[in-house]
């Protein structure tokens, strides 16, 4: 792993790099995840290095003291920033926070990329209240509630299951309500029309958190936008389905 300090503290994130000489690719995990949901994103790093990031509070970061909403989506994108920076990545690969993330970066600090790659995203990324209530009150129920069919996975395998709890509970109670709260105030409606980056939004056909359709109407208020629908998946494509997603993540990079 390798770090950057900023805003006194320290993002770690992991490069995975194996001579490409084309995109550089920093890849932003969601709601309780770390670098590791890009594991086997690693694969394109043949053709353009890959760089995941630990957000601030996640994996080997640093953590913060910020209030759940904008002033963490803040800091999430400073996390970014200064990694982007330091390995001076062009393409942006955001998974469902992270998503709204890489799009903060680019509407907010006008970051300089090439390419945009958003899955399980949306203009909004409202959450279960039930699911809000869960991640501070009842922290077990909701790690088995992301594990329900449909919702992070479709058909996992009980290893791919086990895994992710872990991680999950790897990650606690409380970052993961900081970030569930942070992307429940997402709201990009009517703020995308300036974005000129080409962007890729993908999704799993069964993701009931972020379904085919808010791709759709994400994709309708950005000017350079196509959507990508992965067969036999749900929100977490990139881990359900790698080799689908690696197909159109390397297609897009190939065109970008």
């Amino acid at each position: 792993m390798h770090s950057v300090s900023h805003h006194g503290r320290r993002t770690a994130y992991r490069t995975s790099d194996r001579g490409g000489r084309g995109h550089t690719v920093l890849a932003v995990h969601g709601s309780g995840g770390s670098h590791r949901v890009w594991t086997p994103q690693s694969r394109v790093a043949t053709d353009h290095p890959l760089v995941a990031v630990d957000l601030s509070g996640h994996g080997e970061s640093d953590d913060i003291s910020a209030q759940p909403g904008y002033e963490t989506l803040s800091a999430y994108v400073d996390d970014v920033v200064a990694v982007a920076e330091a390995v001076d990545a062009d393409v942006f690969l955001g998974n469902s926070l992270g998503a709204a993330v890489v799009l903060t970066g680019i509407v907010e600090r006008d970051l300089d990329v090439s390419g945009a790659v958003l899955a399980g995203a949306g203009r909004r990324l409202p959450v279960l209240e039930d699911l809000l209530e869960w991640a501070s009150t009842d922290f077990p129920r909701a790690v088995e509630f992301f594990h329900a069919p449909g919702h992070l996975f479709h058909d996992a395998d009980d290893e791919t299951l086990d895994v992710s709890r872990a991680a999950l509970r790897e990650t606690g109670s409380a970052v993961l309500d900081r970030d569930l709260r942070t992307a429940h105030a997402v709201d990009f409606r009517g703020q995308l029309s300036g974005v000129d980056a080409p962007t890729l939004a993908i999704v799993g056909e069964h993701d009931r958190f972020t379904p085919p359709y808010f791709h759709e109407d994400l994709c309708e208020e950005l000017p350079d936008c196509e959507v990508a629908v992965i067969d036999d998946a749900a929100h977490l494509t990139m881990l359900e389905a790698p080799v689908a997603f690696n197909d159109e993540l390397s297609a897009f990079l190939s065109a970008t």
